[in-house]
């Protein structure tokens, strides 16, 4: 924030050095870039601090019944599912402690992130591994079901989970932000990590999740901005499937890396994992967050 007040005086000046049409999108752009840099000055400062997997809180115990059996009426199935946040490449969950934050302040009180290494080399073991710590909170909290929020890789990973081994039955909705549903085909130097290669359009992952998924349960909810450096083309973050549940979701202004910690996000995030799904029509609409 406090760098792109630094930046404000150059504003003017860069508008009357472009043409017209340019100067509002080449001033919002450098006004995201300047975001993006202090969010990652930030962000490097705590990133230390989420290297290490978060600790699990306790299961819940069910209360017995008069007759000493368990009550499943007694069971916490009044309160929102667990949300589970999964952050991008080479990242940790300490891309989320604001988003943490104002889940819990407005009623999301558990929250749980998981770390997974950036050794992984194959989007469908990290899968696999999102399934196990899954299955595993709800075991834990006794909830038959859990929300989910993918940043960028995260997302992918997430959906992966839920179309191709099942997850449909335990994710009640899945949220992503900035995620190449569709493949991106930015930074071609990176193709040297194998994850990256599974994140281009053409790769086999890419390729299997856009196979048909009929009768997918989950409710997709995707967040892309008009903004987004790391997403080639920029619509590969909106998520189009004749199958899926999806709704997309136009960010204006801010960056990759503002996604995860923007407070209108947020916002938007919370609207969607507390939305009442009807039907099970696929639709798609295109909602501006300012």
């Amino acid at each position: 924030m406090q760098v792109t007040r630094m930046l404000q005086p150059f504003f003017p000046f860069c508008q009357r050095l472009l043409p017209t049409k340019l100067a509002g999108l080449s001033v919002n752009l450098l006004k995201a870039t300047a975001l993006d840099i202090a969010i990652l000055a930030w962000h490097l400062l705590l990133y230390p601090s989420g290297i290490a997997q978060e600790r699990r809180g306790p299961a819940v115990p069910a209360l017995p019944a008069a007759d000493g059996t368990e009550d499943p009426a007694q069971l916490p199935t009044q309160a929102p599912p667990p949300v589970v946040l999964l952050h991008g490449f080479i990242d940790n969950r300490s891309v989320f402690v604001l988003l943490r934050r104002s889940l819990s302040q407005h009623g999301r009180h558990r929250v749980e992130s998981l770390n997974y290494s950036p050794l992984i080399c194959d989007i469908r073991v990290a899968a696999e591994l999102l399934g196990r710590h899954i299955e595993e909170i709800c075991e834990r909290t006794g909830s038959t079901q859990v929300d989910v929020v993918g940043h960028s890789l995260g997302g992918l990973i997430a959906r992966y989970y839920v179309q191709r081994l099942g997850g449909d039955a335990r994710v009640r909705t899945l949220v992503t932000l900035g995620t190449p549903h569709a493949g991106t085909r930015v930074a071609p130097l990176a193709n040297a990590h194998p994850i990256v290669r599974q994140m281009r359009p053409d790769s086999e992952v890419i390729e299997e999740l856009s196979q048909p998924a009929p009768g997918c349960r989950t409710h997709f909810v995707s967040f892309w901005s008009d903004l987004d450096h790391l997403m080639n083309p920029l619509e590969t973050a909106r998520l189009d499937h004749p199958d899926l549940m999806a709704q997309s979701v136009q960010v204006s202004g801010i960056g990759h890396l503002a996604l995860p910690v923007h407070p209108t996000v947020a916002t938007g995030i919370r609207q969607a994992l507390d939305a009442e799904w009807a039907g099970t029509a696929a639709h798609t609409d295109d909602l501006t967050v300012a």
